[in-house]
């Protein structure tokens, strides 16, 4: 159990949150929920004990894990040892253990030292922690071979996944996860998913994925209107219960303003003649009826809307044995893309979906390589052809989006470049849109945050109005209100997409068409299959039958 009393913190002159007392019970799972800045990370920070509360105190288990956001703290050490430091206690008795039995003589204080050591690594589970550590990561996808490997050679999805491990590492009372999904595949997530799900501890998850939410949480901590509210059920839970709450205070605030004004009427119409004890009665009926005032929520809507200067041709896309390696850091060559050939339509909404490093955004590129406007690094085929068809113009999302604006320049000056025929009150308005509010457009673009710099990318594709999307990842970087916007968008979009996406409800509610990339570098092959997921789902049960 995690206990919060009172805890006040500010960021700066802003008040993030103010006396908030809240209970996180064992055996429950939160989501801890809000849009970007309402100081989520912060109060994450405040229960691990990374930082104190500016007023107010915080009483947690003596062994809790925390999924550490530094991808690079750890490159110096071997995977397996990255895992078993995730149990600071049996990491430093092992360390120390180490030191003693390295000296070339040993002192009796050392072999008494030595006992009291051993006694926490069996208390500990020492002795089978590295079993036990790879059992978590080969459940997170990380096979035996990169065990003994240094973090530094890993890629940036696999890290994040060994930081997971070693969160989940040495059973903690009390589990931290702050964006645990962030670059994880779909299979990894149900894994974690699963986990949780049978986890017996707390569990305390900041997440921008919806569905992940619900399926994962119990209950939601809602950072808002300057406190925290605790919900029962998942996010959709949530979103009901406070819409249902805001709804009926308002509603209960205007009936009390219609009485106040016919109380204030009376008032002034009688209060210099012979009716004095009624107009007081009356006066005192609207202190009675004073306007509970509603404090002001900071959650903010971006609105995204897909346009087309006009329509592509009605074959979009067709391709005939794509073939694409991959050079690693060994200078190993690794065949990622075998002989694929599609067509795409008009309207197709393709996902392409599978685990990390099986070639989605190779293939992406792969098929931008000769696509109309697209200037990008490092697109190209091996061999085969692609030939887009007419009027297609392309709108890309890149996975590395920060990379694609240029620095030095202003959002605003940046984003024109793109509609020079634009006025300045065009370029205000659909900055506007995506949340950059009043002098918010000239902030410099060497200054963005991730959220920042992915909903500028997108004020940039709908001021093109291009009719092919194709969106690598988009929602890494996005809260839960710019992922519902994106999602939508999609959705009501007329032209067509491609979207590489480990998000469960884009998956479902924007895909028409599935690519799953499957296998491995010999039974590499991607399954094209025309529908819906919901309908892939139901063939790979009737097939697995």
């Amino acid at each position: 159990m995690i206990s919060v009393s009172n805890v006040t913190m500010r960021y700066g002159s802003k008040l993030l949150f103010e006396d908030v007392s809240v209970t996180f019970t064992t055996g429950r799972r939160y989501g801890l929920t809000g849009p970007n800045g309402a100081g989520k990370s912060t109060f994450m920070k405040c229960l691990t004990g990374e930082i104190e509360p500016q007023k107010g105190t915080v009483v947690r288990p003596r062994k809790i894990g925390v999924l550490s956001q530094d991808q690079y703290a750890f490159d110096a050490y071997r995977c397996i040892d990255t895992v078993i430091m995730g149990n600071k206690a049996l990491w430093a008795a092992l360390e120390e253990r180490e030191i003693i039995y390295n000296k070339p003589e040993m002192t009796d204080e050392d072999g008494s030292r030595l006992g009291e050591l051993e006694g926490i690594v069996g208390d500990e589970d020492g002795y089978e922690a590295e079993s036990n550590a790879a059992v978590l990561l080969q459940g997170l996808d990380i096979p035996d071979e990169l065990h003994e490997r240094k973090m530094s050679e890993l890629q940036g999805g696999q890290k994040v996944r060994v930081l997971l491990a070693q969160a989940l590492f040495g059973n903690p009372q009390a589990l931290l996860l702050d964006e645990p999904t962030n670059y994880l595949d779909l299979e990894s997530i149900h894994w974690l998913q699963d986990f949780l799900l049978r986890y017996n501890g707390t569990v305390i998850t900041i997440s921008h994925d919806r569905h992940f939410l619900n399926n994962v949480c119990t209950h939601i901590a809602d950072i808002d209107y300057e406190t925290i509210i605790t919900y029962n059920g998942g996010y959709d839970d949530m979103v009901f219960q406070k819409t249902s709450v805001r709804t009926r205070i308002e509603s209960q605030n205007e009936q009390r303003e219609k009485k106040i004004a016919q109380l204030n009427d009376f008032i002034a119409r009688f209060s210099a003649g012979t009716r004095s004890s009624q107009v007081n009665s009356r006066k005192k009926e609207v202190e009675r009826l004073a306007t509970s005032e509603l404090a002001r929520s900071n959650i903010a809507r971006p609105f995204i809307a897909f346009k087309m200067d006009r329509p592509s041709g009605k074959n979009v896309l067709e391709f005939e044995n794509v073939n694409k390696t991959y050079t690693q850091k060994d200078g190993k060559v690794e065949q990622v893309i075998a002989g694929f050939t599609a067509s795409v339509t008009r309207g197709d909404k393709v996902i392409l979906m599978g685990r990390n490093g099986q070639g989605k955004t190779t293939l992406l590129k792969a098929l931008l390589a000769n696509g109309p406007g697209i200037e990008e690094k490092d697109v190209s085929i091996d061999s085969g052809t692609v030939k887009w068809g007419h009027e297609v113009s392309i709108g890309y999302f890149a996975q590395d989006h920060k990379g694609s604006i240029q620095l030095g320049r202003t959002a605003s000056d940046w984003l024109h470049q793109f509609d020079p025929a634009a006025t300045k009150e065009d370029i205000r308005g659909i900055l506007g849109q995506m949340l950059f509010k009043g002098e918010e457009g000239l902030k410099k673009t060497d200054a963005l945050s991730g959220g920042e710099a992915a909903r500028l990318l997108f004020c940039k594709i709908m001021l093109q109005k291009p009719n092919v999307l194709v969106l690598d990842e988009p929602t890494n970087h996005l809260d839960l209100e710019s992922i519902n916007a994106l999602n939508q968008a999609i959705q009501k979009y007329e032209g067509t997409v491609f979207l590489v996406t480990h998000d469960q409800d884009l998956i479902e509610e924007a895909g028409t068409r599935i690519w799953h990339f499957e296998g491995g570098p010999t039974s590499f092959h991607i399954t094209d299959h025309k529908g819906p997921y919901e309908e892939y789902q139901q063939q790979l049960a009737i097939a697995a039958k």
